[in-house]
């Protein structure tokens, strides 16, 4: 009893605000767990954080010395292979729930004012944690990392008006070098999770200050309670699926464990590389055109992915009833399909 006296006093709680904060009401749809989906990018984003901090106890910055140390995790540390692998995993899953999320959010329009804004903040998460996935397996510095900062340079140096700055800043000169492994690993390790961080914690605050979206199911008419509490069901729901998915994530760890191909180097042009599975489309796109309309198609989808609730909204008023919104999902949805499956199949 003194210590909870001593830590009451030391350590004041203000428990309405706390009752307060956890009693929020939440929309029964997401009692089905496939509406929630928007947690696991942040539950995988943790994981990351902490499996990040381990290797770095081992990994090298540095360009003689990078590829060794991510041998010697994967082969010589105590379970370094495995901590590696959980940590490429979760960031295949973090970013796979995205995209998933995203795609939930546009279907059901829940982008619409007022929280449009919130969505513009979705949008910059995502190209975030692109850009996050970007830089970790380019620190690996096998062939796949090189040629990959090779060509992701490259493309930002065809960037209209900023191309060649934005280039010599990410390479730190001219040439890919010890300068571009060590801002990839500041990006990596400080300025992107920090970025990501910030920007969570809008996104959470702008959903907490609006509230959830609420959408109505066949039989939810009946139900006699619109809502259920935060604590302890959603909670509840919410660890359940946390745990589900770490076991998922240590499964796919063992059985297929991060692989290491062989080291950087700048005097040989593999015949086949590919990037990771979220650039196929991108990948694919700059294949089948020019340098120039491969960078705009990007920087355009962006564009329109940022400021969609206000296209959205145009549609709206001059197409009333007609989902127009909708239907260009559909087609881009498709596009991207179609452009990432030729990528994996074609050469």
């Amino acid at each position: 009893m003194g210590f909870t006296k001593w830590l009451s006093k030391s350590f004041p709680v203000d428990q309405e605000a706390l009752i307060q904060l956890t009693a929020e009401p939440i929309p029964n749809h997401l009692k089905r767990w496939w509406w929630a989906l928007g947690g696991t990018p942040m539950y995988m984003f943790v994981v990351q954080v902490i499996t990040g901090l381990m290797l770095i106890f081992y990994y090298v910055p540095d360009t003689e010395h990078a590829y060794k140390s991510i041998a010697y995790i994967t082969y010589e540390a105590d379970y370094g292979w495995l901590i590696r692998s959980i940590h490429r995993w979760s960031s295949n899953i973090m970013i796979a729930s995205l995209i998933l999320h995203m795609m939930r959010v546009f279907f059901t329009k829940s982008y619409k004012a007022p929280r449009d804004l919130n969505w513009m903040f979705g949008v910059v998460l995502f190209l975030l944690t692109l850009m996050l996935g970007f830089t970790g397996y380019s620190l690996v510095y096998e062939q796949m990392s090189y040629w990959a900062m090779k060509v992701g340079t490259g493309i930002a140096g065809a960037t209209p008006f900023i191309g060649g700055w934005i280039a010599d800043f990410m390479r730190g000169g001219s040439e890919i070098g010890q300068n571009t492994l060590t801002r990839f690993f500041l990006f990596h390790v400080v300025l992107l999770p920090i970025l990501i961080a910030l920007a969570v914690v809008v996104h959470l605050y702008l959903i907490r200050t609006h509230g959830v979206t609420e959408h109505k199911f066949k039989g939810d008419e009946n139900l006699e309670k619109k809502t259920f509490p935060l604590w302890p069901d959603h909670i509840m729901t919410e660890l359940v699926m946390v745990s589900i998915i770490m076991v998922a994530l240590v499964v796919l760890a063992i059985l297929f464990p991060a692989q290491l191909g062989d080291p950087a180097n700048p005097n040989v042009t593999p015949l086949h590389i590919k990037p990771e599975w979220y650039f196929y489309p991108v990948f694919r796109w700059l294949k089948v055109t020019n340098l120039m309309i491969g960078v705009l198609g990007p920087i355009s989808f962006l564009g329109i992915l940022f400021f969609w609730p206000f296209i959205d909204k145009t549609f709206d008023k001059w197409f009333p009833e007609r989902e127009v919104g909708f239907w260009i999902g559909i087609i881009g949805m498709l596009t991207i399909c179609v452009f990432t499956i030729w990528e994996i199949f074609g050469h």
